[in-house]
């Protein structure tokens, strides 16, 4: 049975995280809240502002809260995991976890990436509930719409798009008009699309500070949803702004490897399981639907 650690990424911040954990590692605590210039425990705490809900502050506080519970977790954990696998800003705990980078130095990578991000005003991301990408660029062809990107496949019934401020509100009104249900995120860009490019290149030159170690264990790219490889990881993360989170072909391509002999669990939360449990019913549903072909 093949181990599989997932990591979530931002979307998945709430008021309070970190309290049961933060006491527990208090020099870190005040060594990140140092680096990042405010204190990390009181951001979480009381979310001054709505604070924890900006990118900026989101993805730092994300990272770190997710460094000490997988932390806790490799501590009470009997067997090793077999590979790794993150969404989005979750990717960079899992490149922690499997020994890439040091703390210290995902902190300063995750800091400069949300600084950027959070530049890039001026864009939106919607998900898209039961609508396959081949249908989503039918229904925009027929209306005219141009510019939106699929920017995350999560399962065969939620994509999610994204694209600048005027085009998403006639990308919606061409989801309307189909009756097509949405729902639109609270984001401040259009994050993994073409409207992150120069975000991208700046990334990009940052990275190229950082030495790089090669995973210790497999840890899936979200772009290419194979592992990384150890002289193009800089790349990747610096690409992952622009071109789509592929989680559901990430998933399907570790059931390729390992087929049912997979397990898997989640930091911090359960909504990356669900998904899982989607995609795996889809496909079961698939099997099913073919084997009975002709027995008739």
């Amino acid at each position: 049975m093949a181990f599989v650690t997932m990591v979530p990424g931002q979307g998945s911040q709430f008021r309070g995280m970190g309290q049961d954990v933060f006491p527990r590692y208090p020099g870190l605590t005040r060594f990140a809240s140092d680096l990042l210039g405010y204190d990390l425990a009181a951001l979480c705490r009381d979310d001054p502002d709505g604070r924890l809900s900006q990118t900026a502050y989101t993805q730092p506080a994300l990272f770190f809260v997710n460094a000490l519970l997988s932390f806790e977790q490799e501590r009470r954990e009997t067997r090793p995991v077999d590979y790794w696998l993150g969404h989005s800003l979750g990717e960079y705990n899992a490149l922690l976890a499997a020994g890439v980078y040091d703390l210290e130095t995902g902190l300063r990578i995750v800091h400069r990436r949300a600084e950027l991000m959070a530049t890039a005003v001026g864009g939106g991301m919607t998900a898209v509930i039961n609508l396959s990408e081949a249908q989503l660029a039918q229904a925009f062809a027929e209306d005219g719409v141009e510019g939106v990107d699929v920017a995350v496949f999560n399962t065969d019934a939620q994509l999610v798009i994204a694209a600048s401020t005027p085009i998403m509100e006639n990308a919606h009104a061409a989801l309307l008009k189909r009756a097509v249900r949405f729902v639109p995120l609270r984001v401040s860009g259009a994050f993994h699309s073409r409207y992150m490019e120069s975000a991208r290149r700046d990334f990009a030159r940052f990275l190229e500070g950082f030495p790089f170690n090669a995973p210790q264990v497999p840890v899936i790219s979200n772009v290419t949803a194979r592992p990384h490889y150890p002289g193009e990881i800089r790349e990747r993360l610096a690409e992952q702004l622009v071109r789509p989170v592929r989680w559901a072909q990430s998933i399907r391509y570790l059931m390729s490897l390992e087929g049912d002999n997979l397990e898997f669990q989640e930091i911090g939360g359960r909504e990356l399981l669900r998904m899982v449990e989607s995609i795996r019913l889809a496909d079961s549903a698939v099997t099913d639907w073919s084997s009975g072909v002709g027995n008739e």
